[in-house]
């Protein structure tokens, strides 16, 4: 039985909230020890990191209610990691550090690692060992993944509010069964 206010579940168990959340614990630890106090590049990355993670929440949260909420706010997210995406390669380039070529190993590998985990605790043992160039390879990585599956998501929900409606037309096709005395949801 479908319900006026559907329950879509745990954002938690997004893959692109994971893979947010990975990046955001990554960026914390990547500014902390990289990063000198009072640059203003720590706040810009340590922002941008959490806004990509928070408004796949609030987009997931308003989904019940508002497709057009949802959207612009998974769109949001993914504006923000791309922010940070070019925080990070400016480090690369203005350290003098080199940004993983396409087909490199590193990149192949960082990749498959990519797909193979999302969990936080994976990728910040991994990360506490590592250099400032390979972390930022690593964060570049994961939000490229991240990108892509919020592209996905997006797509994913444009096609279920052609498919659907909104949550207006959902209330305005029950409240005409509820006054024809229909059986409604």
């Amino acid at each position: 039985m479908t319900t006026l206010i559907p329950n879509r579940g745990n954002y938690r168990n997004l893959l692109c909230y994971k893979k947010a959340e990975a990046i955001y614990d990554i960026t914390c630890h990547f500014v902390e020890r990289f990063l000198h106090r009072g640059d203003r590049t720590i706040d810009q990355m340590v922002q941008a990191a959490r806004s990509g993670k928070q408004n796949i929440v609030e987009g997931y949260a308003a989904s019940a209610t508002s497709v057009e909420t949802e959207l612009k706010l998974m769109n949001v997210a993914k504006s923000s990691l791309q922010e940070l995406l070019v925080d990070y390669e400016d480090y690369l380039r203005t350290h003098g550090l080199h940004r993983w070529e396409k087909h490199s190993k590193e990149l192949v590998c960082a990749q498959q690692l990519g797909r193979e985990h999302n969990d936080t605790d994976y990728w910040m043992e991994l990360v506490r060992t590592r250099n400032d160039e390979v972390i930022a390879n690593i964060a570049i990585v994961l939000i490229y993944q991240t990108d892509y599956l919020l592209y996905k998501y997006l797509q994913a929900a444009g096609e279920r509010f052609l498919n659907e409606g909104g949550f207006r037309e959902k209330l305005t096709r029950e409240r005409i069964k509820a006054r024809n005395g229909e059986k409604r949801l």
